[in-house]
């Protein structure tokens, strides 16, 4: 098991290093951030002073030597747009997205492991019928849509919860079940399909034998096996939420990373660019250790041969 987890975190730092240079080129191919920071009037010497300022007028891999280098101890430069440190960004931005994507997570796993169990345990019946239209319509409706739907509906119309910002338990109600309502039916459909083949197993055939009652069959025996792809696929997509919910974010004015990431993008903020993709690759390597102790403690198999 330890050489499994060594090996998975020499893969990420490869990943995290080969990342770097990926979006140090592609942020710089959006074109010259300062012809949208310096006014109309700027004259020629004025661009030239400030990409001087800023480091811009060095050789590429004099910028990105430069750039790993501040990685190395925790620095992420400072804002073009802004001015400033792009740590203090983050700082404010990423406790927001955290908090709206673990409640997005906990609503998503809430309604998706009872909704796919008992569309695993009644297959075939109105029930699974009606689970597999929730998840057709959470993975085929645009996010974006869903967002301005509630908003005009529930906040704007019956005004039962506020359209936008952050604050209260009632500020995230929306934007949460928007965010989640495709992890819900990816979750849904994962656990249907995992339920049903650890139904057809034979231990559970044995402990129906035993005499066990059909719903400790389904809860305790067959559920805990077949939750190990769903842990994988909950942990993965708890870490991608933060950026993910770039539109999310712009449509209920949610003050969070996907919001920094699309002011960052339409101003060519490299740093900014840089940091959001980065730490968001960085929390999905976490995140992914994780699932690997959690794989883990679920089936000993892994923490024996390291793999299931």
């Amino acid at each position: 098991m330890a050489r499994f987890l060594l090996a998975r975190l020499v893969q990420s730092l490869v990943t995290l290093l080969f990342l770097s240079v990926v979006i140090f080129a592609l942020a710089r191919a959006t074109g010259d951030p300062l012809t949208l920071v310096l006014p109309m009037v700027a004259t020629e010497e004025d661009f030239a002073n400030a990409r001087r300022e800023l480091g811009l007028d060095r050789p590429l891999p004099v910028q990105y030597a430069k750039f790993v280098g501040r990685l190395l101890v925790g620095d992420f430069g400072t804002s073009i747009r802004s001015r400033r440190p792009v740590n203090e960004l983050l700082a404010e931005r990423l406790p927001p997205s955290l908090a709206l994507a673990g409640f997005s997570m906990v609503v998503s796993l809430a309604l998706a492991v009872p909704l796919g169990v008992l569309a695993a345990a009644r297959k075939g019946t109105a029930v699974d019928s009606a689970a597999k239209v929730v998840a057709a319509l959470g993975q085929s409706l645009p996010t974006f849509w869903v967002g301005i739907v509630l908003i005009e509906v529930v906040a704007g119309r019956l005004q039962w919860l506020p359209a936008g910002g952050d604050g209260t338990l009632a500020h995230y109600v929306l934007p949460g079940f928007t965010l989640g309502w495709f992890v819900i039916a990816g979750l849904m459909r994962l656990l249907r399909s995992s339920m049903l083949e650890s139904l057809g197993a034979e231990y559970v055939t044995t402990a129906r034998a035993k005499g066990a009652t059909e719903a400790a069959v389904v809860w305790r025996h067959a559920l805990r096996n077949a939750l190990i792809p769903v842990v994988t696929f909950a942990g993965v997509y708890l870490a991608i939420l933060v950026t993910a919910a770039i539109v999310v974010e712009t449509v209920f004015a949610w003050p969070g990373m996907g919001r920094l990431a699309y002011e960052a993008i339409t101003g060519r903020d490299f740093p900014v660019i840089q940091a959001v993709v980065l730490v968001t690759a960085m929390l999905v390597v976490v995140v992914n250790l994780a699932v690997d102790l959690a794989c883990a403690w679920i089936d000993p198999r892994i923490r024996l041969h390291g793999r299931p």
